[in-house]
């Protein structure tokens, strides 16, 4: 259960990449140590539809004060990556997949979820959004968090298996195994050739 595609992939699909930046990248702040593994497939994602691509960014705080509660007790231990020291570039997507905007549109958020965005879900509005197509960075985190937002809005979730990733293989495991077992009706999981193969885009994409 939950593992591969149910049905086919249609045209109403967007592809939504989440935190693919430089913070998180080898050698930022927040590393995901096998992100340049799925950068690739990634790339063949965004390729296959770029106008109905978004690209989330997380952007922390100016400074630990500027949030409520636990997330000033994060910053208050990551001060480094609040916005008083961290160097701009960091926050930008990493080049691969920057070269893809536009047509594909940046999601800014401040929290976990993209759906914490206030322009995500007008732009999923626009563009006529039933699917997501989830990828990018963490599995057990952004990924999570973001997944479960989609299904309580009535989305669709397809999770490119190949495509996300974590700096804990044990949540990344986790997370996958959750699937495997749960949520079949409205999450699932497969490979991105796959999804690739089973997406039918339109002129417009």
């Amino acid at each position: 259960m939950g593992q591969g595609l149910n049905r086919a992939i249609g045209p109403r699909t967007v592809h939504l990449c989440v935190d693919m930046q430089h913070l998180f990248a080898p050698g930022g702040p927040w590393p995901t140590p096998w992100a340049p593994r799925i950068l690739p497939v990634i790339v063949e994602l965004a390729a296959r539809a770029p106008g109905r691509t978004l690209f989330s960014r997380f952007i922390p705080p100016h400074a630990p004060e500027a949030l409520p509660g636990s997330w000033r007790h994060l910053y208050g231990k990551w001060r480094e990556v609040t916005q008083q020291e961290l160097a701009p570039e960091l926050l930008e997507l990493v080049p691969e997949l920057k070269r893809f905007t536009p047509p594909a549109r940046l999601i800014d958020k401040t929290r976990y979820s993209a759906f914490s965005s206030p322009t995500l879900l007008p732009t999923l509005a626009h563009l006529g959004a039933d699917t997501l197509v989830l990828s990018g960075a963490e599995t057990d985190v952004c990924i999570l968090a973001t997944l479960f937002d989609a299904v309580d809005y009535g989305y669709r979730v397809v999770v490119a298996r190949d495509a996300v990733c974590s700096s804990s293989d044990a949540g990344h495991d986790a997370v996958l195994g959750m699937l495997s077992q749960r949520l079949s009706m409205q999450v699932e999981v497969a490979d991105a050739q796959d999804i690739l193969s089973a997406w039918r885009t339109d002129a417009a994409a």
